[in-house]
C-alpha cells in the first residue's frame, strides 16, 4: 500500500500541474486510498465523522447492496473542505485513478469558485466531529431513546432552511422572524437580520443559529418571546449598532411567510429544551452546508466529467491506458433508463458551451450558475433534440409520453430543481387560533404533497414545536388544511372564514 501511494502521490502531483495549466484553481488535496465499506460509509453518512443515527445506516445498507451485487460503484468521495479531502476506492486500476483523481480537482475548483459554495464553512470535518462529541454526550445525560426521536423529528424537515443565506446582506434585510405570540409589546423582536449568517458579516454575532460559535441560541421556554428579546440584549457585544431596540420592538411589524422552519423552531419552539434546539441547530448547519451541493449537482457533477475528459487526453497514456479510460468515461456518461444522469446532461451542456464561448467565460459561469440557471440559460432546443429528452407521466398503468416541445421538457426540468427539489414550506403563524399552535403554508407549485407522508412529519413538527401544528395545503385542487394535536391528524377543507 505504502508503494502505491507513493506512486500515486506522484501521479497527483502531476495531473496537479497539468490542471493548474489548464486554468482550474482549487484548495490543496490530501488523498487517501479506502476499502469499499469505509467509502459506502463515509458516502451514506455524507462525511467521514457524523453523528449516528439509524437512517444512515439503512443508506449505507442500500448503497453498499448495490454494489455488492455490482449495480454501482463509487470511485471517490470528495470533502469540500480546505484543505479538500479525496477518498479513492481500493481496488481502482491506477487507469481509473488518473481520471478520479482529474475528476476531483475540478471538483474543488468548483467548490473554491461557485457562488454557491462561498459561505459554506471550510472546517466542516472538525465542526461535524464535535457536533457528532455533542450528541453522544446528549445521549449519556437524557438517554439514546430521547436524543434518536429528536433527531428522527429533525431530520424528517431538514431541508426546510434558508437556503438562500449564501445571497449577502441584501437579502437578509426584512427576513426577522416573525413573533409567534401575538404579544403586541415583543412582536418582531428577535432581529438576527437573516438566518445565514455563517460567523462574518452578522450585525448579531453571538444570536445567529448558524454561527458554528453561537450554535445555541438561549431562550427560555417559558416565554419565547420575551426571552429573545433579552438574549440579544444580554449576548450581543455590539449594542451600538442596535440604537434602541425597546423603540424597534414596538415599531416593527410582524412578517410572515418565514421560511427556514428550523430556525423558527429554534427561536420560538415552547415544546423544545435546550439541549433540544441544540440538536436542532446542529442539524440546521450540517443542511446549510450540504444544500449548495444539492442545487449544482448537474452543473458540478458535468464540470469535473468536462475537465477530467481533457485532463486524461493531455497524459501521455498507453493505448490500453487509452482503452480503458475511453470505457471508464463512456461509462459514466452513459444515459440512464431509470432516470437523468446528472454527469451525462452536465457534460453534455459544458461540451455545447465550449464550442460557442471562450474559456474565460466558461469559468465565469462556473462562478455564478447553479443547476436552476444553467439549465434555464444553458439547455437549448439543439440539446434536448440530441439528447432525446421529453416529458412522462404515469396513465393508468401505462407510462405514457405528454410532451416532447423543447421549451416545455426544459421548463419541467427546471421546475423539479427549484428548491432543491423540495416542497416549499414556510411559517406564516406561531399563535394559530389563539392557542400557540404553528401554522405552516405550503406554497403550491403544482405538484401536490404526499398526503401519507405530509400527516407524518406534521405529527414530528407537532413533537418539535410542543403545541398542535397545522399545514396549509392544496390536494386535488381543492385548499385543504391538515391539523395535528397530541399525534391524532385531522383534516379539512379550507374555507373563507379560515382567512380571517
Amino acid at each position: 500500500m505504502d508503494t502505491e501511494m507513493i506512486k500515486l502521490t506522484t501521479i497527483a502531483q502531476n495531473i496537479a500541474q497539468v490542471a493548474r495549466g489548464m486554468g482550474l484553481d482549487f484548495y490543496p488535496v490530501n488523498f487517501e486510498i479506502v476499502p469499499a465499506e469505509a467509502l459506502y460509509t463515509f458516502g451514506a453518512y455524507g462525511m467521514p465523522v457524523r453523528f449516528a443515527h439509524w437512517s444512515f445506516g439503512k443508506a449505507f445498507y442500500r448503497m453498499k447492496t448495490q454494489y455488492d451485487l455490482n449495480l454501482s460503484r463509487i470511485y471517490e468521495l470528495v470533502i469540500n473542505t480546505n484543505p479538500a479531502y479525496a477518498f479513492l476506492l481500493e481496488g481502482n486500476h491506477l487507469t481509473q485513478n488518473k481520471l478520479v483523481i482529474g475528476h476531483v480537482y475540478a471538483h474543488v475548483d468548483f467548490f473554491k469558485n461557485n457562488h454557491y459554495f462561498s459561505h459554506t464553512p471550510k472546517d466542516m470535518v472538525e465542526r461535524m466531529a464535535a457536533h457528532a462529541e455533542k450528541i453522544r454526550e446528549y445521549e449519556g445525560l437524557y438517554g439514546r431513546e430521547k436524543v434518536e426521536s429528536t433527531l428522527d423529528a429533525v431530520l424528517a424537515i431538514q431541508e426546510h432552511v434558508d437556503f438562500r443565506s449564501h445571497i449577502g446582506p441584501d437579502y437578509k434585510k426584512d427576513k426577522t422572524p416573525n413573533n409567534p405570540l401575538k404579544n403586541k409589546q415583543t412582536e418582531g423582536a428577535h432581529s438576527c437580520q437573516g438566518s445565514g449568517c455563517q460567523g462574518q458579516g452578522c450585525s448579531t454575532k453571538g444570536t445567529c443559529g448558524s454561527c458554528g460559535n453561537c450554535r445555541q441560541p438561549n431562550v427560555s421556554t417559558r416565554d419565547p418571546n420575551k426571552a429573545a428579546v433579552r438574549t440579544l440584549r444580554n449576548s450581543t457585544p455590539y449594542e451600538d449598532l442596535w440604537e434602541d431596540l425597546s423603540a424597534k420592538e414596538h415599531e416593527m411589524q410582524p412578517k410572515q411567510d418565514y421560511e427556514d422552519l428550523l430556525y423558527y423552531l429554534i427561536e420560538f419552539s415552547p415544546g423544545l429544551e435546550e439541549w433540544q434546539r441544540d440538536i436542532v441547530s446542529i442539524v440546521r448547519e450540517e443542511s446549510l452546508y450540504f444544500f449548495p451541493q444539492i442545487e449544482t449537482k448537474i452543473i458540478n457533477e458535468g464540470w469535473a466529467t468536462f475537465w477530467h475528459a481533457k485532463i486524461m487526453r493531455e497524459l501521455e497514456l498507453t493505448e490500453n491506458e487509452a482503452l480503458e479510460f475511453s470505457l471508464m468515461h463512456s461509462q459514466v456518461v452513459q444515459p440512464s433508463r431509470m432516470g437523468l444522469n446528472p454527469y451525462y446532461l452536465g457534460v453534455k451542456i459544458w461540451e455545447s458551451l465550449a464550442k460557442k464561448k471562450s474559456l474565460e467565460e466558461l469559468f465565469e459561469l462556473r462562478e455564478t450558475e447553479n443547476d436552476l440557471s444553467f439549465i434555464r440559460n444553458h439547455l437549448s432546443k439543439e440539446l434536448v433534440e440530441e439528447l432525446n429528452l421529453f416529458n412522462f407521466r404515469k396513465v393508468g398503468a401505462h407510462w405514457q409520453v405528454t410532451d416532447i416541445d423543447w421549451e416545455k421538457v426544459r421548463d419541467n426540468l427546471v421546475m423539479q430543481l427549484v428548491n432543491g427539489g423540495n416542497p416549499r414550506i414556510v411559517v406564516q403563524e406561531g399563535d394559530y387560533e389563539g392557542k400557540g399552535g404553528l401554522y405552516l403554508k405550503h406554497c403550491h407549485e403544482g405538484v401536490d404533497l404526499d398526503v401519507v407522508y405530509l400527516e407524518k412529519t406534521l405529527t414530528l413538527v407537532q413533537f418539535l414545536w410542543g403545541k398542535s401544528a397545522a399545514l396549509e395545503t392544496v390536494v386535488d385542487g381543492k385548499p385543504y388544511i391538515f391539523e395535528v394535536s397530541d399525534g391524532l391528524v385531522s383534516r379539512r377543507q379550507k374555507n373563507k372564514a379560515d382567512n380571517n
